[in-house]
C-alpha cells in the first residue's frame, strides 16, 4: 500500500505563498508626476534655505546654541539608555542589513531585482551628496564648537547635514517606495517620516548634532526619495543586463555540461525515401579453445574406482602383498573342510 508523505506547517505556508497572486502593483514603478515634482521643488527650496539660514549666521544658529546650552540629556537623563539604542535605527550598516533582507526576499518572491536595485542607487546617491555637503561645508558639532553664538562654517567638521536622520530617511522610506498597494505607500511614508525625525531628535538629545543639522538631513534624504523615478530607466537597464549575464552563464554552463559527456559512435542515417542500407558483414569469429582438464585429474580414460588396479602409494611401510585380490574380483572359495 503506498502512502504520500503529510504536508507539514512550514510546506503548507509556501504553498499559500505560491497560490497567492502577484498584484499588478508590484510591477508598476512611481512616476515623476507634477504632485511629485512639486514635492521635490519644495523640499530643494527647504534645502537651500536652512544652508542660507546657516551661512548667514540667522534665528537658526541661535536656536541652534540653546539648545546646545539647555543640554536635554542633563534634563531627562531616565531616557538616555532608550535613545542610545534607538539612534542606531539611523546607522546606516545595521539598517541596510535588516531592509535588504526584507528586499531581497521580496525579489526572490516577485522574480525582479528592481527591490534591491533601488535600495543600490539610492544608498549611492545618499553618500554622493550628503557625503559632499559633510566635507564641502566642513561644520563642527555642539561638542566641538569653538566661538559662542558662531556658525562653525567651514572649519573641518562632517555633520552638516545629519547622515544618521538622512539614511532613516532613505533606508526606512525606501519600504514606502517599494510598496505593494497606495495603502501601505501611504502608512509607511508617515512611519518613514516618523522614525528619521525620532533619530535626529536623538542626536540633538545625545549633543552630536544641531538643530538645523536635523532639519537639512531630513531635507536631503526626502529629495533623495522623490528623486528616485528619474533613475527607474536605469535601474531597468541594470536589471535587463544583470539577467542577460545570468541566463548566459547558464548556457555556457550548460554547453560546457554537454561536451563534457561522451558521445557514442556516429549513426548512419539514410535520407529519406532511400533503400534502407544493408547491415555491413560481421567477421568470423574464431571458434572456442577446448576445454582443458582439470589439473588433479589424471591424463588418459577415466575408469571406474572398481576397475583400477590397487598401487602402493609411494614410500608405504607396508609390504605388498601377493595374495591379495582387486576389491572388483570375487574372492576364491575356501576348501570346506569335513568333519
Amino acid at each position: 500500500m503506498r502512502t504520500e508523505r503529510k504536508p507539514t506547517r512550514l510546506d503548507r505556508v509556501f504553498a499559500r505563498l505560491d497560490r497567492e497572486p502577484e498584484r499588478p502593483e508590484l510591477l508598476d514603478a512611481p512616476e515623476m508626476s507634477r504632485h511629485r515634482f512639486a514635492l521635490f521643488a519644495g523640499t530643494l527650496a527647504f534645502y537651500l534655505a536652512i544652508v542660507w539660514a546657516v551661512v548667514i549666521t540667522s534665528w537658526l544658529v541661535r536656536l541652534d546654541w540653546q539648545v546646545m546650552f539647555f543640554r536635554p540629556y542633563q534634563q531627562w537623563p531616565e531616557i538616555h539608555a532608550f535613545v542610545d539604542y534607538y539612534v542606531v535605527l539611523g546607522q546606516r550598516g545595521p539598517t541596510a542589513v535588516m531592509v535588504a533582507a526584507w528586499l531581497g526576499w521580496r525579489s526572490w518572491r516577485q522574480h525582479t531585482l528592481r527591490p534591491l536595485l533601488a535600495l543600490g542607487v539610492s544608498l549611492l546617491l545618499l553618500n554622493a551628496t550628503v557625503g559632499a555637503a559633510k566635507y564641502g561645508m566642513g561644520r563642527l558639532g555642539p561638542h566641538y564648537a569653538t566661538t559662542i553664538g558662531a556658525n562653525e562654517m567651514w572649519l573641518g567638521g562632517d555633520i552638516f547635514p545629519s547622515g544618521h536622520t538622512a539614511n532613516a530617511v532613505v533606508t526606512w522610506g525606501i519600504l514606502a517606495y517599494l510598496a505593494s498597494t497606495h495603502r501601505a505607500r501611504r502608512w509607511l511614508s508617515a512611519l518613514s517620516a516618523v522614525t528619521s525625525l525620532g533619530v535626529g531628535m536623538s542626536t540633538v538629545y545625545l549633543g552630536t548634532h544641531w538643530l538645523s543639522d536635523v532639519l537639512l538631513g531630513w531635507a536631503a534624504g526626502l529629495l533623495i526619495l522623490l528623486a528616485l523615478p528619474w533613475f527607474e530607466p536605469l535601474i531597468t537597464r541594470a536589471e535587463a543586463w544583470i539577467l542577460g549575464l545570468r541566463d548566459r552563464l547558464y548556457a555556457r554552463i550548460g554547453r560546457e555540461r554537454t561536451a563534457r559527456r561522451p558521445l557514442g559512435p556516429p549513426v548512419a542515417v539514410a535520407p529519406p525515401g532511400s533503400a534502407r542500407p544493408e547491415a555491413p558483414a560481421r567477421e568470423p569469429v574464431a571458434a572456442p579453445r577446448g576445454t582443458r582438464a582439470p589439473a588433479h585429474l589424471a591424463p588418459g580414460p577415466h575408469t571406474a574406482r572398481s576397475d583400477r588396479t590397487p598401487v602402493t602409494p609411494a614410500g608405504s611401510r607396508r609390504p605388498p602383498h601377493a595374495d591379495r585380490h582387486p576389491r572388483s574380483s570375487a574372492p576364491a572359495a575356501r576348501p570346506l573342510s569335513g568333519g
